[in-house]
């Protein structure tokens, strides 16, 4: 079953999937259903034809990726069925569609000679998230915020288990769902934050982020969700929002490799969140960006609803927005669940003007 939301050229569809008798199946017909938007996006992804495809063909390239092949498809042999299903049906190279699932776990390893330095991979993937939970009101809010090249190859995926299982996930051409923000029937819901720990804090051929994200959508509980993040030994760093709305509870959860994890439980101050570490020390990459959408969000109010969106819609900042319009990141959409209403909202375009938003029951 399909369906299309936004009122722009190129719509978000929806793609009901399932039950399938396995993984691989489910890939399969993701991969076929959107075979258009994936060779799109491999068509026009600079950071892959410059950068990851020649790395691969190196001998150092061709390591990682076999160590990263080997550990991510032991943990995850589900999924890894699922990312071959992707790419036979929609008829491109499985190694195109491994690299970019495995980029952020790629990418630091590429020697910066060899690197095309135009292409700044660290902020192909900033997103900002404002959170609270008090008496009067419990939200998770969340911009997507990718490179521009991103438009118009996400969609989002409407899984069926053979468990009973469902699962809504807004997702990238080619990549398993999702690496941005999802919910299932169990009542859970996530959004995700890129974080950059500097290149001594990653891990070569680790769990990679896809792999782990993938794994959330089938979990039960948020507990069950912390076990699933703390069990993998990742490659490199990440921000979890973990939204539970049957307990009314929102984690902020950040990670590292060797096993390190912090948890924040979000109350009744408003957290906001960009794409640096909060309280997990780490060493890290400084970013510009996030820090001066950090510092712009402490000084706007944060009392209602209407004020969280229109937070994320602040453009004062010329240079480093928290709502991005290009010309090389893009807010794809602004995300709001309601833990009291247990809906999910998706608004494309500047979350202040509210012109075109629609809602997903949680129940």
């Amino acid at each position: 079953m399909e369906e299309k939301l936004g009122n722009g050229t190129n719509p978000l569809e929806i793609f009901e999937v399932g039950p399938c008798e396995d993984n691989y199946n489910m890939g399969f017909l993701i991969g076929q259903r959107f075979s258009r938007q994936i060779k799109s996006r491999l068509a026009t992804d600079l950071i892959l034809q410059k950068q990851l495809r020649p790395f691969a063909q190196s001998p150092q390239g061709k390591n990682l990726i076999k160590s990263l092949s080997e550990n991510n498809q032991k943990k995850f042999p589900d999924y890894w069925n699922e990312l071959l299903g992707t790419a036979q049906g929609s008829g491109v190279p499985f190694l195109d569609i491994l690299l970019l699932n495995f980029r952020k776990e790629i990418v630091p390893f590429i020697p910066k000679v060899e690197a095309d330095m135009s292409l700044n991979d660290n902020n192909n993937d900033d997103c900002s998230d404002i959170l609270v939970v008090s008496d009067s009101m419990a939200v998770a809010a969340h911009n997507e915020d990718a490179n521009v090249a991103l438009l118009g190859h996400t969609y989002l995926i409407k899984g069926i288990l053979p468990s009973g299982l469902c699962f809504t996930a807004y997702t990238y051409a080619g990549e398993l769902p999702s690496c941005a923000f999802a919910f299932n029937s169990h009542g859970l819901a996530f959004t995700l934050n890129s974080v950059p720990p500097s290149e001594s804090e990653i891990a070569a051929g680790g769990i990679g982020r896809n792999f782990i994200s993938r794994d959330l959508l089938e979990a039960k509980s948020i507990e069950d969700a912390l076990s699933r993040i703390s069990s993998s030994e990742v490659s490199v760093g990440h921000s979890y929002n973990l939204i539970d709305i049957r307990m009314r509870g929102i984690l902020n959860v950040e990670t590292a490799s060797r096993s390190r994890i912090s948890i924040h439980e979000v109350g009744a101050t408003p957290f906001f969140h960009a794409n640096t570490y909060l309280h997990l020390q780490v060493q890290q990459v400084h970013d510009e960006n996030s820090l001066s959408r950090q510092k712009r969000a402490a000084l706007l109010p944060k009392g209602s609803k209407r004020e969280f969106l229109s937070l994320l819609g602040d453009m004062s900042d010329k240079t480093y927005p928290i709502y991005m319009t290009g010309p090389v990141l893009y807010t794809l959409c602004t995300v709001l669940i309601d833990l009291d209403e247990k809906t999910l909202s998706i608004t494309e375009g500047n979350p202040k003007n509210r012109e075109s938003f629609n809602v997903f029951s949680m129940t």
